[in-house]
């Protein structure tokens, strides 16, 4: 019974102590979430491609066989709209709110014509974008952001060297900007 005893009070103070630690550090966790490394890089509204090595966000493109870039974004002034064409074997694009979730992905395989046409807007910027003429959006894909800023990561594939160029070309010419009324 004694030992029981014993053991039930040491995990006691130890989860204790576990929570203390947990508690303190994380602070120190919070200011390293992907978000604040995306907003470290440049200014906003446009797209930065990663490189092997880290750089000073810490940021880095870790798969060989892949091209990425980042943007952060913010709808407060109006819609974002994320463009991007070229020749590469697959690309994919995906949005994320300001707390790192994922609120929308595509890939070359459901895009129209194989291009990167989407607008990331507030529920209301949406509404107002439906109102217009079809032709200011056409066949683009629009995404209700839950929040107000954000970030994107543009993806392209360079499974061999020949592909480089034609990666590099779809990412440099990606666009990340507010849309234009």
């Amino acid at each position: 019974m004694r030992s029981l005893l014993y053991a039930i009070l040491v995990g006691l103070i130890g989860a204790a102590l576990l929570h203390i630690v947990i508690i303190l550090a994380l602070p120190r966790f919070t200011a390293e979430d992907a978000y604040s490394r995306v907003l470290g890089l440049y200014e906003m509204d446009s797209f930065f491609p990663l490189t092997s090595a880290p750089g000073p966000t810490g940021l880095s493109n870790d798969d060989p066989y892949l091209r990425v870039a980042v943007c952060g974004f913010s709808v407060l002034g109006g819609p974002v709209r994320f463009t991007a064409s070229g020749d590469v074997p697959f690309w994919s694009l995906a949005i994320y709110d300001s707390g790192s979730n994922e609120i929308f992905s595509m890939s070359d395989a459901t895009a129209v014509n194989d291009r990167v046409d989407v607008v990331a807007a507030t529920p209301l910027q949406l509404v107002e974008l439906r109102k217009q003429p079809a032709e200011t959006i056409g066949q683009t894909i629009t995404v209700e952001m839950p929040e107000d800023e954000g970030y994107a990561v543009l993806r392209a594939l360079a499974p061999l060297g020949s592909y480089e160029a034609a990666a590099s070309k779809f990412l440099g010419e990606a666009g990340c900007e507010p849309m234009s009324r």
